[in-house]
């Protein structure tokens, strides 16, 4: 009996190509496992069918967009998850996902060997085995592209020479990954860090230089999870999927960036994450509203943590579970709704209010009413900043 691949499959260039070639070099039957994260664009029946056409023997497809959405977006929402202080990680959530169900297939149809579409110089290699390894080490894992030293262009040969049925050619170089959380683009002349983006780079956002009026948005939290917007109660899948529209209209969430890659080198990354950014933003300033100074403090640093955790493919880790469970701590208050304008490629909070705030307004207003006994802070003062009042004495005596 031939043995069983397990393929991470995309319907695009490079794992479409995986799959005969996967079948020739190993003499093995390929199980083509498509995960829907809310992706959008193509039907993902066409692409189970593609599966097929490339001639795997089984081709199955999993709706995955509500479990993307709750167990993967959210925490990264919770965790206010930007690499290098930009990127919203929308494919490095994806990948523990897709291992997840890569490991369930293995299972059911009795693969003994998994399979992804990466190469050797990029970050999804390792998020997909270190997950597999975390999940099923037990699973051998081979990738076409990595092991058996495929380039684009041998592959885009290699698809026109066999008359695979997909759409990547010469004229369309970009390599695109996108999901409920966002789209990457990259390749072709994106390569050149001194080309700016073409208009054609974009889809999930509108050119946020279009004159257009602007869009007002209430979005409410229950303890740092989005659960209504304008009011209307929806589950996360939905909050972001009508965020990624109305955001996205307006322009909202475009990034370009040159990024460290895990394996050591520098990428230039097009990433459009307009409910993402959207988020993002808005839960950032329910904490400034409900989060005690120093814990807010500690979390910026916990939040940058988890992020390079989650980049560097480590989403099945000791210390990943560990950072979860503090931040689920600290998302005990916040809750509360924040009014934001979308507009020119950017949202903007104009408005917060919750039952857990920590801003009171009699000590905060200039005006009458004030409660904040001024009389008090000249001792602070003078306590506060007598380490530096000695040490400055001391310099001078050394001078």
């Amino acid at each position: 009996m031939p043995e069983r691949v397990v393929l991470a499959f995309s319907g695009g260039l490079d794992t479409s190509v995986a799959i005969p070639f996967l079948a020739e070099q190993m003499d093995a039957e390929v199980i083509a496992v498509a995960v829907d994260l809310g992706q959008g664009g193509e039907d993902m029946e066409a692409i189970r069918t593609r599966a097929l056409d490339c001639g795997a023997v089984e081709s199955v497809v999993v709706d995955a967009k509500e479990e993307f959405a709750a167990d993967f977006c959210v925490p990264a929402l919770r965790a206010n998850a930007l690499y290098m202080d930009r990127y919203p990680l929308l494919s490095s959530l994806s990948r523990p996902l897709i291992a997840r169900h890569l490991v369930s297939a293995a299972k059911r149809f009795g693969g003994t060997v998994v399979s992804h579409g990466c190469t050797g110089k990029g970050n999804d290699q390792v998020r997909f085995e270190a997950g597999l390894a975390a999940l099923a080490p037990d699973l051998r894992v081979v990738a076409p592209a990595r092991d058996f030293a495929w380039t684009r262009d041998k592959a885009i040969d290699f698809a026109e020479r066999t008359g695979l049925p997909i759409e990547t050619s010469r004229k369309n170089p970009f390599s695109i990954d996108q999901n409920l959380w966002g789209r990457a683009v990259e390749t072709g002349f994106l390569e050149d860090i001194w080309n700016g983006p073409t208009e054609d780079v974009y889809a999930y956002t509108a050119d946020p230089a279009t004159p257009r009026d602007p869009d007002e948005v209430v979005i409410t939290f229950e303890h740092g999870v989005p659960v209504a917007i304008d009011g209307q109660s929806l589950t996360p899948y939905q909050v972001i999927d009508e965020l990624n529209l109305r955001a996205g209209a307006q322009g909202v969430g475009r990034i370009d960036l040159v990024e460290d890659r895990l394996v050591g080198i520098k990428s230039r990354e097009v990433y459009e994450a307009p409910g993402a950014i959207t988020l993002i933003t808005a839960h950032m300033e329910l904490e400034n509203v409900t989060v005690e100074r120093d814990l807010a403090r500690f979390k910026r640093g916990v939040d940058q943590r988890w992020s390079e955790l989650v980049y560097d493919g480590l989403w099945f880790s000791p210390l990943k579970d560990a950072l979860d469970a503090f931040v689920d701590h600290a998302q005990r208050h916040v809750s509360g709704d924040v009014r934001m304008t979308l507009h020119g490629g950017r949202a903007v909070v104009t408005g917060r209010r919750s039952e857990e705030s920590l801003y009171d307004f009699s000590l905060a207003t200039y005006d009458t009413g004030d409660t904040f006994d001024q009389s008090l802070a000249r001792g602070f003062v003078q306590l506060f900043s007598l380490p530096a009042k000695i040490a400055a004495a001391r310099d001078a005596r050394h001078g």
